[in-house]
């Protein structure tokens, strides 16, 4: 088989130092390894095991980024997209692991005090705490701002009380962070994020594994939260009223992953497409040797070239600190289109067999389409490029 990594036979950035190609690598081999063969089973009861979690956390392939004294392995966003890709070139989309790393983990390092990073990142180290982040609810998506759920200060704790939905990881994760409003009357300004480690509260419950069209393995959640008490001590940031300015920090991060993300699965999509008309016969001769087959190969090798250089450049700014917010929601909006683009096309080229869900191919033409939706979609991601203009 066509290795997704080697598709586009580019030079490697800087940033693929010799640990970051050696993470990819073994990280490659535990999805192979211990993932993609039970992968199906994950897919069928839309919820990967807690088990994986676990080997995952003793292979040192959860909390790559943080630092060595938390319990993580020292290593940057480079280490994070290495594990992004290996994900993505492996097949296994739904697991969530990427978001714990690189999405939950990282606001604990941000924001939390020492005795929150003591207590809680060897924990998401190890796989005992499985991270998600609690901010889309039924009538606020994109707009953060219009966020309902209330935390309400009761002596040396908070009440909170509100719901959440779409939330990835819901169903196996037992550390959340919510966005929260602690100051209504404040707008952003009164929003704030507090950590609820699920298995140590009541009140909260979690609502059906939703029914999604793709990513079937992610398991993704209502979330109630029906006066559910935590110590103030949950609060991230020194004081309330943080969270809106803590997100905008953090989101240019996960635009990035989900570009990531998007690129990881438009090579995965061209080798398998490049293996099957090698193989495959019409009118007595290999799909490949038809010109419409040859000249549209090129194009979507040429174009995820085009995507993957974008990416590598991103990488190579945030791991500098320098990509700004607007370059991230390109990275988002470019790659997630391209990604859709270039499934949609591979499944044509696999005709009526590319429609069969026992070809990879139809896996990840449903797997693609939610990656333009979230993260903010993609056209607020315009909207936030505009704004910078």
């Amino acid at each position: 088989m066509t290795d997704p990594a080697e598709v586009l036979a580019l030079p490697k950035p800087a940033w693929v130092t010799e640990d970051v190609a050696m993470l990819y690598d073994m990280a490659r081999r535990f999805m192979e390894d211990e993932i993609v063969p039970h992968y199906d089973d994950y897919e069928k009861n839309e919820i990967v095991d807690r088990s994986a979690w676990e080997k995952a956390g003793a292979a040192g392939l959860l909390c790559a980024s943080m630092p060595e004294q938390y319990g993580g392995a020292g290593g940057t966003y480079a280490h994070e997209s290495a594990i992004i890709d290996a994900v993505g070139h492996a097949g296994v989309d739904g697991f969530g692991i990427v978001l714990h790393n690189a999405i939950v983990a990282p606001y604990i390092l941000h924001y939390g005090s020492e005795e929150q990073k003591k207590k809680w990142l060897p924990k998401l180290a190890t796989g005992e705490l499985i991270g998600a982040i609690a901010m889309t609810e039924p009538g606020a998506g994109s707009d953060l701002q219009g966020v309902k759920t209330r935390a309400q200060k009761d002596g040396n704790r908070y009440r909170i009380n509100g719901s959440k939905t779409f939330i990835t990881n819901g169903q196996n994760a037992n550390f959340i962070v919510v966005v929260t409003k602690t100051d209504p009357s404040q707008g952003a300004k009164g929003t704030s994020l507090i950590v609820v480690e699920a298995d140590e509260v009541e009140g909260f419950q979690r609502g059906r594994n939703l029914d999604k069209i793709g990513l079937k393995a992610n398991d993704t959640s209502e979330l109630f939260f029906n006066d559910v008490f935590v110590p103030t001590s949950n609060l991230l940031g020194a004081e309330e009223g943080q969270g809106f300015i803590q997100l905008m920090q953090q989101l240019p991060q996960e635009r990035l992953l989900i570009g990531g993300q998007a690129v990881a699965m438009a090579e995965r999509a061209l080798a398998a497409t490049l293996d099957y008309v090698k193989e495959r016969k019409a009118f007595g001769k290999p799909i490949l040797d038809f010109q419409n087959t040859q000249f549209k190969l090129a194009e979507l090798k040429t174009e995820i070239t085009i995507g993957r250089t974008f990416y590598n450049d991103c990488v190579a700014r945030h791991v500098a600190g320098g990509l700004d917010a607007a370059t991230a929601s390109m990275a988002k909006y470019w790659l997630s289109d391209l990604q859709g683009k270039v499934v949609d096309e591979c499944l044509q080229l696999f005709g009526g067999y590319g429609y069969m869900n026992e070809y990879p191919i139809a896996r990840m033409y449903r797997d693609a389409r939610v990656q333009r939706i979230y993260g903010g979609t993609n056209e607020i991601m315009k909207l936030l490029i505009a704004r910078s203009l």
